[in-house]
């Protein structure tokens, strides 16, 4: 198999050669055909998430072809197509597992973090989570919805748990926001899109999608707002996004890592605005949201990569070079 491989935190991806691996009891082993390029990688790369394996493969978007599949593993055949997401394995005994709430498990694993990742030619998943993947979707059009379209959805349902939500402001316009604003609006809701102040080609990208508005974080929406996601990883928004919201209102930070939240007065909070977060994702999560995403005709503005060129497009994630989401592409797909 060939592989972009992390020795340490805050070094480039290596391409290695390494023999191919044999899937284990409950494992099977996929041919990559497409994996997209995540903030989180970003995160694992940079070291904003603690290292727990070294070497690691990166990558939790993938798209593969089942092309062995070890002893117990049930439910996948060879030349079934399904995603590997972000989460990997829980252990279904603590208190969360028991409860329905397995993405708060005490002991998961993750793809791309704990356990090696899609970015390579060939990767292990756990039969048991990986999703199913709609014929309708292309294997570049279904990667970034493994994470950045799920995660989305997991913000977009609590957003909209305890009202009725009609204007929708999403903060920070790549991939996870311009997914969750084609399936907002097919649902009816009117998206406001925040993005880096002149940020021309985001807000571009966010009024061609059929938001209602799009203009700089700095910026006030021509609407008070009943919910907003925040996706941008920069604490210094949250202050903004309540003040946005109307009473009652609801924030939702999207990200797994995020910077320090300055202080705020009571008032931006008061008359039961919420702050909330999410946290990873369920495996009916993502059969929820693939099924409804490709019901709602949901598709993602791509910027494609070879394998072999991750850390080009790392880089170009970092400094928003793109618009949409990054995928990487193995050699021979």
């Amino acid at each position: 198999m060939i592989a972009m491989s992390l020795s340490a935190p805050g070094m480039r991806l290596v391409e290695v050669a390494r023999p191919d691996p044999e899937p284990g009891p409950g494992e099977v082993r996929l041919q990559v055909r497409a994996c997209g390029v995540c903030r989180t990688d970003l995160h694992v790369v940079d070291g904003d998430l603690p290292s727990l394996r070294r070497p690691l493969v990166p990558g939790h978007e993938v798209v593969g072809i089942v092309e062995a599949v070890g002893p117990q593993a049930q439910g996948l055949k060879i030349g079934d197509r399904v995603g590997a997401p972000w989460l990997a394995q829980t252990c279904g005994l603590c208190r969360y597992c028991r409860d329905g709430e397995e993405n708060l498990c005490d002991h998961p694993a993750f793809n791309g973090w704990t356990r090696d990742g899609g970015y390579a030619d060939q990767m292990i998943a756990r039969a048991d989570y990986c999703l199913p993947i709609p014929s309708v979707l292309g294997d570049v059009e279904a990667a970034p919805l493994l994470c950045a379209g799920l995660i989305g959805f997991r913000a977009w349902r609590k957003a909209c748990e305890h009202r009725p939500v009609r204007h929708l402001g999403l903060y920070g316009f790549g991939a996870a926001a311009h997914l969750l604003a084609q399936l907002a609006i097919f649902e009816g809701q009117s998206v406001y899109a925040f993005t880096r102040p002149a940020d021309a080609a985001g807000q571009e990208l966010a009024l061609t999608l059929g938001c209602s508005w799009a203009g700089g974080s700095d910026e006030t929406a021509p609407v008070a707002l009943d919910a907003a996601v925040l996706f941008a990883p920069v604490g210094d928004l949250i202050p903004l996004a309540l003040k946005a919201v109307r009473k009652g209102g609801v924030v939702v930070c999207g990200g797994i890592c995020m910077s320090d939240i300055p202080s705020f007065p009571y008032a931006l909070l008061w008359e039961e605005r919420r702050l909330v977060s999410v946290a990873n994702l369920t495996r009916q999560d993502g059969r929820d949201y693939l099924a409804r995403a490709a019901r709602a005709g949901v598709r993602p503005t791509v910027t494609t990569y070879p394998l072999s060129r991750a850390n080009q497009a790392l880089d170009d994630l970092r400094r928003g070079a793109f618009v949409g989401a990054g995928v990487l592409i193995p050699p021979g797909r």
